[in-house]
């Protein structure tokens, strides 16, 4: 994960350096040679993702001019340091206490998560609406396209509103295994803890906007960051109201996902048919880039 650009490219090394030192643990180990089990705990995860991402877009930070910048929930941390808002040190402390955190949540009010494939976004937020029932809450957690959407909650609630999509005309609903209910109400108790975590670190004004999750506006003050990053925790990813304002505000441009996978990259040519996106999570993707650019 991430070690081929760290032997590439001396920026992306010294990213894992930073972390590694910030964490007081070689995480950068753990990416490259495991064990899994234990890089795929909640607050290893977290700033692994985000330690990668990092790595990535060092590598090709020279032939970059970013108009804007997003990330789809924990990746939002990442476009706040791309952004010069905070520090990757910083950043990598902040996801693992987030990890952490989250986790904390689940334990104290167990939630699950599904994902809706192939029915409209409201449609999917309406039927959530009806199988809320007294305590137990269900919500569109993740709104990733326009007939893609994960739920989010109480597991009684997440089961009833599944069976209403299903009956309302979605093509799969898939369980996802998760250790808690993300941004869903039941993510509450984490809240105030993250708040704390936040104004703990210097956090400055973006050099360029941030499309917030929770609001899918620009957010151009150090303020507004860490207000919505809190609120993100319980508020829905709205991924295709950002892709959608990144696109009406950057016209032309291309959409660079830079970290593991491509999946982004693949929402954004379902979101915004017309865009050029790109993605770079590995040193051959980096170089092939900079070709591109320098060409």
């Amino acid at each position: 994960m991430g070690r081929d650009l760290a032997e590439r490219f001396p920026a992306a090394r010294a990213v894992f350096e930073a972390v590694d030192d910030a964490l007081g643990m070689a995480l950068s180990r753990l990416m490259w040679e495991g064990p899994e089990g234990d890089l795929t705990l909640t607050h290893n995860a977290q700033p692994a993702i985000l330690t990668h991402t990092l790595a990535a877009f060092a590598a090709v930070r020279e032939a970059v001019q970013p108009v804007a910048g997003a990330g789809h929930s924990l990746g939002e941390y990442s476009a706040y340091a791309v952004a010069g808002s905070l520090e990757p040190s910083d950043a990598a402390r902040l996801v693992r206490r987030r990890g952490e955190l989250m986790f904390e949540a689940g334990q104290s009010r167990a939630g699950t998560m599904a994902a809706v494939l192939g029915l409209a976004s409201e449609l999917v937020e309406e039927r959530c609406r009806q199988a809320s029932q007294g305590a137990e809450v269900v919500v569109a957690a993740n709104l990733n396209a326009p007939d893609q959407t994960v739920i989010s909650g109480d597991p009684p609630a997440v089961d009833r509103a599944g069976s209403m999509c299903k009956a309302a005309g979605a093509k799969r609903v898939l369980p996802l295994k998760v250790s808690g209910a993300f941004h869903s109400p039941l993510m509450q108790s984490a809240v105030e803890g993250l708040r704390a975590a936040l104004d703990d670190v210097p956090f400055a004004d973006p050099r360029f906007p941030v499309i917030a999750n929770a609001s899918a506006a620009p957010v151009r003050t150090a303020a507004d960051g860490r207000r919505l990053l809190a609120d993100q925790l319980t508020a829905p990813v709205r991924w295709v109201d950002c892709m959608r304002r990144a696109a009406a505000d950057s016209s032309g441009t291309t959409f660079l996902e830079v970290g593991p996978g491509t999946v982004l990259a693949g929402l954004v040519k379902r979101i915004v048919p017309e865009a050029r996106a790109v993605s770079i999570g590995s040193a051959a993707a980096a170089e092939q880039f900079l070709t591109g650019a320098s060409g």
